[in-house]
């Protein structure tokens, strides 16, 4: 028998390997082009550092992180009547809800590398809500601390359910098909400039040791360029260092009387023993639901922390486009963005029913600490969740901690918010050739024109 005509073909050739993902993305869709990759990212946002090296950058975000919390925490509960224990229990209660809300966030949301701490949004109806409370006579100031508590615990119940329906909905992700590059690049600088306005000017409260942790901090960034052999220390853990060297000269300008004879204020932001919440907290709490009582329902308190619940939405919107950028993975699509929108919503459910003193939201700050260390790995920003429930637990541990914190979280933070104004680390955002986006590179271009003239030409160039 004749063979058959098809016997005598050749067979195919083999299929060429397609590349492997690149690791530099989280989810499905176009990843940067190497053009516009962060070279300096050391580790991406699926690569993991050595785990000595982990376990430090970790506690360097939970030290970022905290100093946020203690300085929302101070500000509000004075106000509220309490005393230094009752900020010592809430500080707690913040952190272990940061701790919570960051899991959710990392594991089941955006699966990007940010901290979810207290959301500076929550202070103004918060404080609408204590100034109501003027009026009223109470027996102890702890019992209108209480009475107060309970009704902030009411509204951010009830404001959460607008997140979580915006979210979980997929309306958040309509409204996101808005945030062209055109708006997403000044919606992102504005959060970093206003929040470095809250932090700079603190400055001043304690120049004694504010003008040296700037300086040292400087020299940190710096030195790192004329040594080679100190620059993985200095950039990876240049804030730790800073930290530790000036809270041990806060120590000795504290022990040597330099502040036996200043003003009543200056003792507060300088000595370093005179926060007062390390004899007034416990060795050992959990923070519990409805721990302050029954929350208490009010329209007039509801609606306004309702507008700080879409606020803090759409600051943490822009904080995770930051974000994506300063870790190498790809912008959040819509359905994302949706998802994270609907869980920040369950965590502004959880921060009521445990009693927290407001929301909370992407950390602008820690999203800088991205850019400062070049290190985008979601690892170490999980392994900074174990910290903060391990003090959030142990309080005193915790609260030894914050007395170091108090006094020096406004320089970092305002170092930090510097790379989320920082047209020069989100410029790539535009990339549609429309009017408005071309004007925008002018206008980085301008932003940039005294410094980085290899950024000027890269603008034009493109």
């Amino acid at each position: 028998m004749g063979e058959t005509a098809h016997s005598h073909q050749q067979p195919p050739p083999p299929q060429a390997a397609a590349p492997p993902p690149s690791s530099l993305a989280f989810s499905k869709g176009p990843s940067w082009t190497p053009a516009e990759q962060l070279h300096q990212l050391q580790y991406c946002i699926q690569s993991n550092p050595p785990w000595y090296q982990t376990a430090l950058l970790a506690f360097q975000h939970y030290i970022v992180m905290l100093g946020t919390t203690v300085l929302i925490t101070r500000t509000l509960v004075t106000q509220m009547g309490g005393d230094p224990g009752d900020a010592a229990r809430v500080i707690q209660t913040l952190v272990f809800m940061s701790g919570i809300n960051t899991l959710l966030q990392t594991m089941i949301g955006t699966r990007l590398p940010t901290v979810m701490g207290p959301s500076y949004a929550f202070v103004l109806p918060v404080l609408s809500i204590i100034r109501d409370y003027n009026d009223e006579t109470f027996s102890k100031d702890h019992d209108r601390f209480v009475d107060i508590m309970r009704t902030i615990q009411g509204s951010l119940i009830v404001s959460s359910f607008v997140n979580i329906i915006l979210g979980y909905s997929k309306g958040w992700g309509t409204l996101t098909r808005f945030f062209s590059p055109i708006t997403i690049v000044p919606v992102v600088c504005v959060v970093g400039l206003g929040l470095f306005m809250r932090g700079f000017p603190l400055l001043a409260n304690c120049v004694e040791l504010g003008l040296p942790m700037l300086i040292v901090l400087v020299i940190c960034q710096y030195l790192k360029h004329f040594h080679s052999s100190v620059h993985p220390v200095l950039e990876m853990f240049g804030l730790l260092i800073c930290v530790g060297i000036i809270w041990a000269f806060a120590a000795i300008l504290t022990v040597a009387g330099a502040y036996n004879n200043v003003g009543y204020q200056t003792k507060q932001s300088c000595r370093t023993d005179r926060s007062y919440l390390v004899s007034s907290s416990p060795w050992v709490r959990v923070p519990y639901p409805f721990q302050w009582g029954a929350p208490k329902f009010r329209a007039s308190h509801v609606f306004g922390m309702i507008g700080a619940a879409l606020v803090s939405s759409a600051e943490s919107t822009g904080t995770f486009f930051a974000a994506a950028r300063l870790a190498g993975a790809t912008s959040p699509p819509a359905h994302v963005l949706s998802r994270s929108i609907g869980l920040q919503g369950v965590g502004l459910l959880l921060n009521g029913i445990f009693g927290a003193a407001v929301g909370t939201t992407a950390s602008v700050e820690n999203v800088g600490l991205l850019g400062l260390t070049h290190i985008g790995s979601r690892r170490v920003v999980q392994v900074s969740t174990a910290f903060m429930f391990f003090f959030s637990i142990f309080g005193m541990s915790s609260i030894s901690i914050i007395s170091l914190v108090r006094k020096l979280h406004k320089v970092p933070n305002s170092f930090l918010l510097r790379y989320i104004a920082s047209f020069r680390e989100i410029w790539c955002l535009v990339r549609v050739y429309s009017t408005g986006n071309i004007c925008c590179r002018i206008l980085c271009a301008i932003w940039h024109r005294c410094c980085n003239w290899d950024f000027i030409y890269t603008v034009f160039k493109q």
